[in-house]
């Protein structure tokens, strides 16, 4: 795609790409990842934290964060969709070679960049691990710029894991702590249960160089930040991805209005600094 192209699609964001199914790996029972390819033009390249709105010819539009490498900008992206409602079951079920829209990419960065040189602790709940697929294996490609890297991701069941491949070849680097909890014990699971502020409760840190990324539930947000806060780790350095009913992806119709910010424009990854007062006001 030539500059010219790009600026012509940045200009045109209500204007839908046309992508295609390139690829598709089941996770669990009601997950799967796609792997898009462009059918003509490609999208700008991604950040990691932003999102896309995929959409299903004659069903709807609906916002998925991105989860594919950030290092492999060739055009493609990779979305790990859940089947919850009318599009996320149409996108979880199409097969190779079904013609998708796309625009995008939409709104703020994990920013791994400026977490140089920290420790790095990550926090995943459920299908929150997608969002920070990017963020992990952005800090595994440029290793040595981070010192600490610290994962903890908990699922409902061990079923329930996402990336569980990927998962297990982490907790085999050297370097690399993985932290997996589920809500309910299983027969085969030999590991922790409960909740992922029950690992991140007892991870020593050292507050003055940590960078916090968490994405899940928003129950899960709060107490996991609380928990940060209170290892003394400064609410802007914990960034969290909030999720709200996006319907355009640039701030114009207001569906995704948080207190006094658009998540689509403003968001979705925000500092807790700005995110805690609202996630406590039930209104919002």
């Amino acid at each position: 795609m030539t500059g010219a192209e790009s600026t012509s699609l940045l200009a045109e964001p209500m204007l839908p790409v046309p992508y295609l199914v390139a690829g598709r790996a089941a996770e669990t029972h009601d997950c799967v990842t796609l792997r898009l390819e462009p059918a003509r033009d490609s999208l700008p390249p991604f950040q990691p934290g932003q999102f896309t709105m995929l959409a299903v010819p004659g069903v709807g539009e609906v916002a998925i964060s991105i989860s594919g490498d950030p290092a492999a900008q060739d055009g493609t992206l990779t979305h790990t969709i859940r089947a919850v409602g009318a599009v996320s079951t149409a996108l979880h079920n199409a097969s190779v070679g079904t013609p998708l829209g796309v625009r995008g990419p939409f709104g703020t960065t994990w920013d791994l960049a400026s977490a140089t040189g920290r420790d790095l602790v990550i926090v995943a709940g459920g299908v929150g691990l997608a969002p920070l697929r990017p963020v992990m294996l952005g800090a595994l490609a440029d290793r040595g710029s981070y010192r600490r890297v610290c994962l903890i991701a908990g699922a409902r069941t061990p079923a329930e894991f996402l990336f569980r491949s990927e998962l297990a070849a982490w907790s085999r680097r050297p370097g690399i702590e993985v932290e997996l909890t589920v809500d309910q014990p299983a027969a085969d699971w030999d590991g922790q249960v409960g909740f992922v502020t029950e690992p991140l409760a007892r991870l020593p840190v050292d507050p003055a160089r940590t960078t916090a990324f968490l994405c899940g539930p928003e129950p899960m947000l709060r107490f996991a930040a609380q928990v940060l806060q209170r290892k003394g780790i400064l609410a802007g350095d914990i960034r969290v991805s909030l999720e709200r009913n996006m319907q355009c992806g640039i701030g114009l119709c207001g569906h995704c209005q948080f207190g006094p910010i658009l998540v689509c424009r403003d968001g979705p990854v925000v500092s807790y600094a700005l995110a805690g007062p609202l996630l406590t006001i039930r209104e919002l």
